[in-house]
């Protein structure tokens, strides 16, 4: 059978466990945890990188700092997973679901201004596949509203968005006032279970970061020498990975580049030996704006209906590979009608959602399983 996903593995990660054991610090803030911390800053400049326990960890430090409140209202795309809305709903929020762009399933950046409200406070857009938001629009929209922009860059680390302007060549995450990470074992990069902050501008909102990840405590100005003693002074929770994650996560930092370009050539090689098959049969395949850099971080085509779908998963699983659809629209969902209310009109989301399949993408996929799937693909749909 060959899997949807098989987590990354580059080699030295027992080697860095073993490490972090024999450090006698296996909590949070250990050896690996800094120096997963100094990778991202480097490939992040001038912002501020915390590792949090989880993707979802991160959304949910990113909506405190935001300083939402009861009653306020949030605004998302509906097709994203749970944890963008989640986090918000903690805090009190109203999630306002705005609808879709069909090229690359992102929230469409004209339908947003459209669902501000006096009680509207920030705008979470969600980089799907990898692909960019129009984050300058996005930007503008929230400048012009005095809003608070949180990235959800879950699936984005290492795309970038260079649309011109001041916003050129920036990586995902790095646009709005917060960006957050996900190191999940289905992500690019993983620590099975984690994730990151990325604080944008430090000097107003890194020293309320980090006491929010420690519990509330001071605790890291303690152990960096800067005050005597550490209190209990604000509101937090433990957000902090262990050691042993951090150790497993930074043995791929190491081979980021190799997992992918990895990565890169099985899209590139879908995308190109597709292309005609999609073209002969109405597919409809990944688009890559111009001016967004994305990270193969998955592969998927909208077949021509929930049907077809459907018939080409089992087809497909039938000669043992595993292919999967993706999220189910918030919107449509028990807690998403409890929490939230979609704007304008559903065009896009459920329609396009209904119809999207990935296909099997990961490090350590062989060019032979690459060539036995393609082959498969095509022979559902010769």
């Amino acid at each position: 059978m060959i899997h949807f996903n098989v987590p990354p593995y580059s080699g030295n990660e027992i080697n860095y466990i073993q490490q972090a054991i024999a450090n006698h610090k296996i909590c949070g803030d250990g050896e690996f945890t800094k120096k997963c911390s100094a990778f991202l800053e480097k490939n992040y400049p001038g912002s501020k990188v915390l590792l949090t326990t989880s993707g979802t960890s991160a959304l949910e430090m990113a909506a405190i700092l935001c300083g939402i409140n009861p009653g306020d209202e949030v605004i998302m795309p509906s097709y994203t997973f749970c944890s963008t809305a989640d986090a918000f709903v903690q805090r009190g929020a109203k999630i306002v679901f705005v609808d879709i762009r069909p090229d690359t399933m992102n929230i469409d950046e004209e339908k947003i201004e459209h669902a501000i409200t006096s009680k509207t406070k920030a705008i979470v857009p969600v980089h799907y596949a990898g692909v960019a938001c129009q984050m300058n629009k996005i930007m503008d929209i929230a400048k012009k509203y005095n809003l608070k922009v949180v990235e959800d860059a879950a699936q984005g680390i290492f795309s970038e968005f260079s649309w011109g302007g001041v916003y050129d060549k920036k990586p995902l995450g790095t646009i709005g006032d917060f960006g957050c990470l996900s190191f999940h074992e289905t992500k690019n990069l993983s620590m099975g279970e984690g994730g990151a902050i990325i604080i944008n501008n430090p000097s107003r909102d890194f020293e309320a970061a980090e006491i929010l990840r420690e519990k509330g405590t001071n605790r890291s100005k303690f152990f960096r020498g800067q005050i005597d003693k550490y209190t209990w002074v604000n509101y937090g929770s433990s957000y902090l990975p262990s050691d042993i994650n951090a150790a497993y996560l930074y043995a791929q930092f190491e081979s980021a580049e190799k997992i992918q370009n990895s990565r890169m050539h099985i899209w590139n090689r879908y995308f190109n030996e597709l292309k005609d098959t999609a073209k002969n049969h109405g597919l409809e395949l990944p688009v890559i704006p111009e001016g967004c850099v994305h990270n193969a971080h998955m592969f998927y085509f909208k077949a021509k209906s929930l049907q077809e779908r459907t018939d080409f998963i089992s087809f497909m699983k039938a000669n043992e590979i595993l292919c999967v659809f993706h999220y189910i629209p918030l919107h449509s969902s028990p807690a998403g009608i409890k929490f939230g209310r979609f704007d304008g009109t559903d065009e896009i989301t459920t329609e396009h959602s209904d119809r999207l399949v990935r296909l099997p993408l990961y490090y350590g996929l062989t060019e032979e399983e690459q060539t036995y799937i393609i082959s498969k693909v095509k022979e559902f749909y010769k």
